[in-house]
Order: structure tokens, then sequence, then C-alpha cells
């Protein structure tokens, strides 16, 4: 239940994992083309002969769907991009309390302060600090202002 990521952003390889609907959506659009070997090959006009494609599918496919899909949802905001999805694949794992080695190796990143970066995306670990500290320091009150 992973996914080897070949050649992604800094020509690295790495493996995410991939969730079981994830898998199933991904079941579905293979069964429209039945590549051997890619995923998403690509397609001629008319969106045929995918099974028989050793090329993957063009960048600027990729990029055109996501402009559409983005159109499609309404939203207007600039400089949201695919890269945008990477950003918030991140930082929706920080919030969910993942430990920043794991994103780390899922994001490819080198060095941890690169992966680090992401924390100023979220306030979580601010509210969860402050949180603990409150609870530790409950009862010393006693009374004495």
């Amino acid at each position: 239940m992973m996914v080897h990521v070949h050649r992604g952003k800094g020509a690295k390889d790495r493996f995410v994992p991939l969730p079981a609907d994830t898998l199933g959506l991904l079941r579905r659009y293979w069964a429209t083309h039945k590549n051997p070997v890619l995923i998403f090959p690509a397609l001629r006009r008319g969106q045929n002969k995918g099974a028989v494609s050793k090329t993957p599918m063009a960048i600027d496919s990729v990029q055109g769907a996501f402009r559409q899909a983005r159109f499609d949802a309404g939203i207007k905001k600039r400089r949201v991009s695919i890269h945008t999805l990477r950003h918030c694949y991140a930082t929706h794992l920080l919030e969910a309390g993942t430990n920043p080695r794991v994103i780390q190796r899922y994001m490819g990143h080198t060095n941890l302060e690169t992966t680090m970066a992401y924390f100023h995306l979220t306030r979580k670990g601010a509210e969860d600090a402050y949180a603990i500290i409150n609870e530790l320091m409950k009862g010393f009150d006693n009374g004495n202002a």
C-alpha cells in the first residue's frame, strides 16, 4: 500500500502511503486504458490507445486537468498549482500529528530543516504546546495570586 514516486521533485525517488480509497480510484481509472506499465499513460486525441502507450502522460495534460478542476471548484486564489498540493499534503500530515521525520521521508527532504518550514503554515504545534503547558500547570495556583 505504498506508491513509488519515481524521480519526483528534486529528481528523488520516494515511497508514500497509498490510502485504500485512492487505490480503488486508481483501479477504476486503470480500467479505462489498461496499460501494463503506466498508471497515467499518454493518451492520443480521443482518449484512446492508452494500453500501448510507452510514455507517461505529459505534464501539460496534468496541469491542464488541475486548472480545470480548480476552475470547477470555484477556487479563484492566484498562484495555486499542483505544487500547492505538495505543501497541503505536508501541512495536513503535521496537523494530524505525524512525526516530522516521517514527513521528511515522504517529501524526499534531505534536511529536516526543509520539512520544518511547513510548521509556519500551521498553528497546530503552537496550540498543542499551549494545551500541554496549561494541563501541566493546573493546580499550581492554589488560590495565591
